[in-house]
């Protein structure tokens, strides 16, 4: 009776494309990114910084755990999320750990990306407003 009920395939059965098409999601990718620390982790969104419904997130988790790439533990009433981390690596060496490193990569960028620089904008726009305003008066002229 103390079955999980939530199955993971033998790490024998786990290919290469399953794995790589379940992290090809952005969703995904970012839970296996927060999962990397090697730690349970529990299944509600905000652990995730998701604003996703509890169904969807449910669907991710499964579509992760099919592939091989998690383990759910269920004690009690607490359901935790691990990454196979050590199972993915004998598997498939080095595979997972670039694929974080180049998501944690990607993420660092796109957060720098995302925040402008005041002075920056201020530059440009009064660098453009400038070009504009010598080019009216020199037509005028």
């Amino acid at each position: 009776m103390n079955e999980n009920p939530y199955p993971q395939p033998a790490i024998e059965s786990v290919d290469l494309i399953g794995v790589l098409r379940a992290l090809g999601d952005p969703v995904r990718l970012r839970i296996v990114v927060r999962l990397a620390d090697n730690d349970y982790h529990s299944f509600k969104p905000e652990e995730y910084g998701l604003d996703l419904h509890k169904s969807t997130l449910s669907y991710h988790f499964k579509t992760l755990r099919e592939a091989g790439i998690t383990a759910t533990l269920v004690a009690g009433r607490n359901h935790g999320l691990k990454l196979r981390r050590d199972d993915l690596q004998a598997r498939f060496p080095g595979v997972l750990d670039s694929i974080i490193a180049a998501a944690t990569r990607a993420d660092s960028a796109e957060d720098r990306d995302a925040t402008p620089t005041i002075g920056a904008a201020q530059t440009e726009n009064s660098h453009s407003g400038l070009e504009r305003r010598d080019t009216r008066e020199h037509l005028s002229s």
